[in-house]
């Protein structure tokens, strides 16, 4: 019998109150950290990272971590083992030893929703609460029904087609995952639906056959309006092919809220729960991931797992300067806080993870973009930055543009894999060098006189030399990060996300933030409810402002012709 969450809940010790920072014995203020690293930032303005270079022939080994085969390479930013040091001292002045275990011992660190937060639990592989457990195996062994056709529709055929139904967190983990997977995947298609734009749905589900399709509805709430409008458009298609047992059989929902999918026709066994105390974005690792494994399969799925929890072992062993999750946090720290850069781009040279860029602008902006520490106190400190990217190499012939000439300087994470699971390894050498050619030229840049040399030798005249060499020149002593791995499997792509997770956390306990609410997310949701029951009635426009009232207007004119 499954257990749901007042059980769980019941077996989780949790503090009441949640406290602030933890600072170590002998470390100084935060206060004067930061005035150290400010005046270290002013002192290394004007030193090209090139240089940093030149100076330190050990920089690469002092400036890079491994976690077994993947390694963090953060020598090419723009700092020195001062600032190392500094960033270190930091981290211990705000706490993080001790948050990281408060997190982990299941303790509140989600102090405005008063609740824990144990995304954790969702991948070890013996969860210490049993009804975790027990629900890993219910939806396993569902997605395993599904693949060998022990599960079937209606009409007593197979199905060869995953409809996932979800936004946010029920979509953009799903999907990542199931990009990523694609060499290791064999069973039915996916196909994602999130957008309330019904063109969407249609697209998707017009050409399926729906004798062979099932629906997977996934929200915590089962409220969320867009999954919702979807969900009941997906229940009238399928009953009106199908006839009206077709909810029993084509529909499964992924919640929260077990009684409220029942309440829309769910049968209880086809409900798979998920917890208040692991977020949307953090909740992957769960039932919400019953798609990948339908796709991929159980050992997959238990692979992925498994990658996740190593990042969990390091990130709660591993000394902060050789902790992977850590500095990343402490990176971005520098970036944001004392470089004052805005914005950070994610560069992944993988196909399958042109979605990561995506995850990981919903894990790192609704977790950290907030402008109250705490206490409630406005911040002092800048907090999440604005994240972008794409795969490589499309994105060299986009937006790399900016990154190497623009007036603004936009850091740049680069992952990329050693091997590929394909036999074009010439290829995979090719995707490679990009990657690396990138980091150099974003870091070493190309001088007017070398533009100019260039050109000459290549025959050009001299007046045509001068008016063309300040236009191809690049500043460089642009920042970067690399991080390399074996070969993008499973394990490794459960890695990558515990990882960024946790760099995530690390930062939020750095600026003294609520990680894991996203109240402005909640503000939208309703005012999307107030405001569509006036859409189509003129009189209650007056109480709008008169932007608003104006586009509800105008958008009456146009339909009125």
């Amino acid at each position: 019998m499954t257990r749901w969450d007042s059980d769980i809940e019941g077996e989780m010790a949790m503090r009441d109150e949640v406290g602030g920072a933890f600072p170590r014995e002998g470390v100084r203020p935060a206060a004067e950290i930061w005035a150290d690293l400010t005046a270290k930032g002013r002192a290394l303005t004007n030193t090209r990272i090139v240089d940093l270079f030149g100076r330190d022939a050990d920089r690469f080994m002092a400036f890079s971590a491994a976690q077994q085969d993947m390694l963090l390479d953060y020598s090419k930013e723009k700092i020195d083992r001062d600032v190392k040091g500094l960033l270190i001292e930091l981290a211990h002045s705000a706490g993080l030893d001790q948050w990281r275990e408060r997190m982990f011992a299941g303790e509140i660190v989600n102090g405005t929703e008063r609740r824990a937060a144990r995304h954790n639990l969702l991948r070890e592989r013996r969860p210490s609460l049993a009804g975790v457990a027990d629900m890993r195996e219910q939806f396993l062994e569902f997605a395993e029904d599904v693949r060998s056709g022990k599960r079937l529709g209606v009409s007593g055929k197979r199905f060869t087609d995953i409809v996932n139904i979800g936004i946010g967190g029920s979509f953009l983990g799903p999907k990542l995952a199931v990009d990523a997977m694609a060499p290791f995947a064999d069973g039915p298609r996916i196909h994602f639906v999130s957008n309330v734009d019904p063109w969407q749905f249609h697209r998707t589900v017009d050409e399926l056959d729906p004798a062979r399709t099932l629906f997977i509805c996934a929200s915590k709430s089962f409220t969320t309006q867009e999954t919702m409008l979807n969900t009941r458009a997906a229940l009238d298609w399928a009953a009106t092919r199908l006839g009206p047992k077709a909810v029993e059989q084509h529909f499964c929902a992924i919640t929260a809220k077990p009684e409220v999918a029942r309440q829309h026709g769910f049968a209880p066994e086809n409900i798979f729960q998920i917890w208040d105390w692991a977020g949307g974005r953090f909740s992957i690792w769960s039932s919400m991931g019953v798609c990948v494994a339908i796709r991929a399969g159980r050992r997959n799925f238990e692979a992925f797992l498994g990658g996740g929890a190593e990042i969990d072992q390091h990130f709660r062993e591993a000394p902060l300067e050789h902790n992977l999750p850590v500095l990343l946090a402490l990176i971005g720290i520098w970036r944001r806080n004392v470089m004052k850069q805005p914005a950070y781009v994610l560069s992944p040279y993988e196909d399958r993870l042109a979605a990561f860029p995506d995850y990981i602008q919903q894990l790192e902006m609704e977790s950290n973009g907030k402008s109250v520490n705490r206490d409630g106190e406005a911040m002092e400190l800048d907090t999440a930055p604005v994240v972008f990217g794409g795969a490589g190499t499309n994105t060299q012939h986009s937006f790399f543009q900016k990154l190497h000439q623009g007036t603004d300087v936009a850091p740049v994470d680069f992952i990329v894999g050693a091997e590929t699971p394909t036999a074009a390894l010439h290829a995979q050498a090719v995707l490679l060098a990009n990657c690396l050619a990138q980091s150099k030229a974003l870091m070493t840049g190309l001088s007017e006189q070398e533009a100019r040399e260039r050109l000459q030798a290549k025959g050009m005249d001299e007046a045509a030399v001068e008016k063309l060499a300040p236009h191809m020149a690049c500043p460089g002593d642009r920042p970067s990060t690399t991080l390399m791995y074996k070969s993008l499997d499973p394990r490794t792509l459960g890695r990558l996300i515990a990882l960024y997770e946790h760099k995530i956390f690390a930062q939020s306990v750095i600026w003294g933030i609520e990680c894991f609410d996203q109240w402005g997310v909640e503000l939208g949701k309703r005012l999307t409810e107030d405001l569509l029951r006036s859409v189509d009635e003129p009189e209650a426009w007056e109480k709008e402002d008169a932007s608003t009232g104006g586009l509800l207007a105008w958008r009456k004119s146009l339909m009125n012709g």
